[in-house]
C-alpha cells in the first residue's frame, strides 16, 4: 500500500470507525476488562522473567531466548510463530506470530522489541520490585510493551474476542542497534507493514503532570559523516597560495555553515565526534579514531560524524541538498566529502494516523478514561514502526509508562500495564470488527 493510498484509507477510517464505537463499553469490553484484571500476577511474572534475561542486542542467544519466551505465550492462543534467523546481518533475528481470523475486519500489526541496550557485561542485570515501581534492565524499553501485547492477547483469548481477528505480531531482536544492511534486517517488519491496515507500537508510553500521551508522528534519524583533507606543511604557509586552509579549517567551516543554514522547525543536526590532525583517522564502525598533529604543522585530515533527525521525507530530502551544497563550497587547497548511512525513515502525523488517535479516545471516554493528546515528535526517538508508516496507519507509544530509559536504574510504573492492555485489547477488538 502506497502512501497516498494508506492516506485515503485513513480519512476513510475516520468516517467508518463511527458504526463500531458505543457509548459505553460492551459485554465483550467487559470481559477483556475482567480478564486483564484477572492476568495480571501472569503478567507480572512474565514481566520479571524476560527482564531477569539478558538481551543486549548483542548478546545473540539471550535475545533468542526472550524470543522463546514469548513464543510459548502465543501459541497457546492460536497464532503462528516463525523465528526469522538474522545472523547474516549480525544480529539474533525477529520474532513472527501470525493470528488468522475471519478476513473481514482491520489487519492490526503489533510492534515491540526483544532486545535492550544492556549487554552482559552491565552491572544492572536483574528485576526488583517496590510495590507498584520496579526496575530492571529494558523494563520499560521494551519488555515492558512485550508484556503489554502478551497480555491485551491473552484477554482477547479469554473474552472470546480473538478468534476472528486478524493480528500480525512482530518483536524485532535488533531495535537498539539495528544489523546490516538494514534493508534486510528490517524487511520481514516492512512486509508486515504491506500486510496490514493499521499498527500499533508498544514503545514506552509518555506520562507528563500525571497524563498520558500518544504518538502520531516520529522523526526518522540518518547519520552523516563529513571528511575534509588539506595540504599539510609548515603552518606559517597557512592561509597563502601553496598550503591554503587545510583540513581543519575546512571541516570547521562546513560544520559552521550546517548550524547557520540547516535549522527550521522539527529538524536537528547533532555533530557526535570530530578528529583533526596528521593524519586522523577513524576505527571501524565509527565511534572512534586517533589524530595526531603539532601547533605548527597543517591538518592533513579531519572528519566529524553526527545525525540528523527530520520530520518528513521531504525535510530530508531538502536538508540533504543543502548540506552537499555546503560541502561543495570548498576553501582553497582543501576537499571535501559528505556520505549518509542508513537511515529510520520518518513517521508522518497523517490523518490516519490522527484517525486512531480519535478511536482511541473513543475508547478511552468509554473505559472512564482521560483523553490522551498528541506527543511532540521532537521529543521522542526514532523507533520501528517508522518503517511501515508508508504503508498503514499508525498509532505509537503504547506500551508502559517508564522513566530512565537506557540507563541503569531503569524503572517501570506496574500500574500502567493494566491501562494499557485495556486500551489494547479494546482498541483491536473495535478494530477487528471494523470491515476493511
Amino acid at each position: 500500500m502506497t502512501r497516498p493510498r494508506a492516506l485515503a484509507c485513513g480519512l476513510w477510517l475516520a468516517l467508518s470507525f463511527a458504526p463500531c464505537l458505543a457509548a459505553t463499553p460492551t459485554a465483550g469490553e467487559q470481559r477483556l476488562r475482567a480478564a486483564i484484571e484477572a492476568d495480571q500476577p501472569h503478567a507480572i511474572a512474565l514481566l520479571e522473567r524476560l527482564v531477569n534475561q539478558n538481551s543486549g542486542s548483542l548478546n545473540l542467544a539471550g535475545v533468542k531466548a526472550v524470543g522463546d519466551m514469548v513464543r510459548a505465550e502465543l501459541e497457546p492462543l492460536g497464532f503462528e510463530v516463525e523465528w526469522i534467523d538474522m545472523r547474516a546481518t549480525g544480529r539474533a533475528g525477529h520474532l513472527v506470530a501470525t493470528h488468522r481470523g475471519n478476513g473481514r475486519g482491520k489487519r492490526v500489526l503489533m510492534i515491540g522489541h526483544l532486545d535492550t541496550v544492556f549487554e552482559p557485561d552491565s552491572p544492572f542485570q536483574r528485576f526488583e520490585r517496590s510495590g507498584d515501581k520496579a526496575t530492571g534492565p529494558g523494563i520499560a524499553d521494551d519488555k515492558g510493551g512485550v508484556v503489554i501485547i502478551v497480555s491485551a492477547l491473552r484477554a482477547m483469548h479469554a473474552a472470546g474476542t480473538l478468534r476472528d481477528a486478524d493480528i500480525k505480531v512482530v518483536l524485532t531482536g535488533d531495535e537498539e542497534s539495528a544489523g546490516t544492511p538494514l534493508e534486510t534486517a528490517r524487511a520481514d517488519l516492512i512486509a508486515a507493514g504491506q500486510w496490514a491496515d493499521v499498527a500499533l507500537e508498544y514503545e514506552e508510553l509518555i506520562v507528563r503532570d500525571g497524563r498520558d500521551w500518544a504518538t502520531v508522528a516520529r522523526r526518522g534519524v540518518t547519520d552523516w559523516q563529513v571528511t575534509t583533507t588539506g595540504e599539510s606543511g609548515h603552518s606559517g604557509g597557512v592561509f597563502g597560495e601553496a598550503l591554503g586552509y587545510g583540513a581543519n579549517y575546512e571541516l570547521v567551516r562546513i560544520l559552521d555553515a550546517f548550524r547557520r543554514e540547516l535549522p527550521e522547525p522539527n529538524l536537528t543536526l547533532n555533530v557526535g565526534l570530530m578528529l583533526g590532525g596528521t593524519p586522523a583517522t577513524l576505527d571501524p564502525g565509527g565511534a572512534r579514531g586517533s589524530a595526531a598533529g603539532k601547533t605548527n604543522i597543517v591538518a592533513a585530515q579531519a572528519v566529524a560524524r553526527g545525525d540528523m533527525r527530520t520530520f518528513s521525507a521531504e525535510q530530508e530530502a531538502r536538508a540533504r541538498a543543502k548540506m552537499q551544497a555546503i560541502v561543495a563550497a570548498h576553501l582553497p587547497k582543501t576537499t571535501a566529502t559528505l556520505a549518509f548511512d542508513d537511515s529510520y525513515p520518518a513517521m508522518a502525523p497523517t490523518a490516519g494516523n490522527r484517525a486512531l488517535l480519535a478511536l482511541l479516545n473513543q475508547v478511552n471516554a468509554d473505559l472512564g478514561l482521560p483523553e490522551m493528546g498528541e506527543w511532540d515528535p521532537a521529543k521522542r526517538g526514532a523507533a520501528d514502526s517508522s518503517f511501515v508508516a508508508a504503508d498503514a496507519d499508525v498509532l505509537a507509544g503504547l506500551g508502559a509508562a517508564g522513566t530512565g530509559a537506557h540507563a541503569v536504574g531503569e524503572t517501570l510504573d506496574l500500574a500502567s500495564i493494566p491501562r494499557q492492555a485495556l486500551r489494547s485489547a479494546v482498541l483491536i477488538d473495535r478494530l477487528a470488527r471494523t470491515p476493511r
